[in-house]
């Protein structure tokens, strides 16, 4: 998950097949990387929860979920992908096409919801790793750039503009406490305070919730209060999760076509943004430049770590960035110390009473949250643009084109309330199959701006140099 810069390679402390001793200094260095991936990891299930309508036990339950989805898998990349000290987690490049099932289903309930997400990602799984054992990964590529890539991860972020405002606005005090931390954490007390350049966000909302806490204990806030916290689902959450519900715990999966196709847009921007990953990752560890077969592996990796998600209940994972700064910040690329993390999140993954108490945070500073953060993701898409001629018309009118069609086309489908608009789902008679996927895809801003940023660029003349691969 590209939100962080890459730091400069330097002299590692301890390299890939270092083992840090004693055992707790490798167990200290895995809960950092536990700590840095842990609010990225969390804020997917805390946004999309509520939007399925769950309750605070579903929540939790999703939580836990994703924590055992994370641990997993990176289990699986460190020792039979890349190789790399790399930690997967929870991606927000499906954010988008997840929304796309939630609007399309939610009068079935979350439970029900999950069960067409799980479908998705394990049928979008098996695409990841065909395209990763194949060796497709690399033939395609060629098809892929900046001019592409800017538009679509921008609108993984752009897309969200309606869920971050009016979710801050139920207690704008709360979320201001959010959003002024995580700038004044990140940008002004980061560079005097390693503790600041690392955690921000974890630091901003710990704040806010500490704020929340006493008003709420000291009677300021009541419950239905919007920030009250609830510690009820965590007095009455058992310790440790009930095997019965490690796998499908939504029930088996549904599949949908539609959703399908909806959601291999956030299987395309994951394996680009995985590809750039593996390079900086052996950078920062003192490694050579990854092979054409570690990358190979490592997509093909991450499509099993996928496909684990959807058995577990949970969200797709992707290689994170943030700790592939961490590893060039701390100077210790051990894959050994990311096996230790990993074995952490799966630890905390089976605890109900971890996603319990994750799930107790009130809403308004989830949506402080997503004012802060999911800006950057489109930052992070617009400074991919850098790699390409943006002084260049073709360019200028295919990125522009894509951006706006990513904001209006989704617009067209779902209608306009207020304006008179209403959605305008496609009806197709002898084949609404193709009338439902053609109106999940149109609505999805980041399938629309992919679909039409690899047509356009890849069909208008351009040089090498113009469009950024060279």
């Amino acid at each position: 998950m590209a939100l962080s810069q890459q730091p400069q390679a330097r002299t590692v402390i301890y390299g890939l097949e270092d083992v840090p001793k004693p055992f707790v200094r490798s167990l200290g260095l895995g809960l950092q990387h536990v700590l840095t991936m842990f609010g990225a990891t969390v804020a997917v299930p805390l946004l999309l929860g509520p939007a399925m309508g769950m309750n605070a036990e579903q929540t939790a339950l999703l939580v836990s979920a994703c924590m055992l989805a994370a641990g997993l898998a990176t289990l699986i990349q460190v020792h039979f992908g890349t190789r790399l000290p790399i930690i997967q987690g929870t991606s927000f490049s499906f954010i988008g096409p997840f929304f796309a099932i939630i609007a399309a289903t939610s009068a079935q309930g979350g439970a029900v919801t999950m069960q067409y997400i799980a479908g998705a990602i394990l049928a979008g799984a098996l695409v990841e790793m065909a395209v990763g054992y194949s060796g497709l990964i690399g033939a395609l590529r060629r098809f892929i750039t900046p001019v592409v890539i800017g538009p679509t991860i921008a609108l993984i972020g752009l897309a969200l503009f309606e869920v971050g405002a009016p979710m801050a606005g139920t207690n704008w005090p709360l979320a201001l406490i959010v959003i002024a931390g995580t700038f004044i954490f990140s940008l002004v007390l980061a560079p005097k305070n390693n503790l600041f350049k690392l955690f921000p966000v974890l630091l901003a909302v710990a704040l806010a919730y500490g704020v929340a806490l006493i008003l709420s204990l000291a009677g300021v806030y009541t419950p239905g209060t919007p920030g009250y916290v609830d510690f009820s689902p965590v007095t009455t959450a058992s310790w440790v999760r009930n095997p019965a519900t490690l796998l499908f715990p939504w029930g088996l999966p549904k599949f949908s076509l539609a959703f399908f196709l909806a959601t291999l847009a956030g299987f395309l921007a994951s394996m680009i943004e995985s590809f750039g990953d593996y390079h900086s990752i052996a950078s920062v560890s003192g490694a050579s430049a990854p092979t054409r077969r570690q990358i190979n592996r490592g997509i093909g990796a991450e499509g099993i770590g996928c496909a684990i998600a959807g058995l577990v209940g949970a969200f797709a994972n992707t290689s994170y960035t943030e700790n592939i700064g961490l590893v060039g910040l701390t100077r210790v690329a051990s894959r050994y110390v990311v096996t230790v993390a990993a074995v952490l999140l799966i630890i905390l993954g089976l605890f109900s009473k971890v996603g319990a108490v994750i799930a107790t945070i009130p809403s308004p500073i989830v949506g402080g949250v997503y004012c802060a953060l999911f800006g950057l993701i489109a930052s992070v898409g617009i400074s991919n643009l850098m790699k390409a001629d943006m002084n260049s018309q073709r360019n200028q009118m295919i990125v522009g084109f894509s951006l706006f069609m990513g904001l209006s086309l989704p617009a067209y489908f779902k209608g306009v309330p207020g304006l008179g608009y209403d959605p305008r789902p496609v009806q197709i008679a002898g084949a609404q199959w193709l009338g439902d996927i053609i109106t999940t895809i149109g609505s999805t801003g980041m399938a629309v701006a992919a679909i039409i940023g690899l047509t356009l660029d890849n069909l208008i003349p351009g040089t090498k140099e113009e469009r950024g691969i060279k």
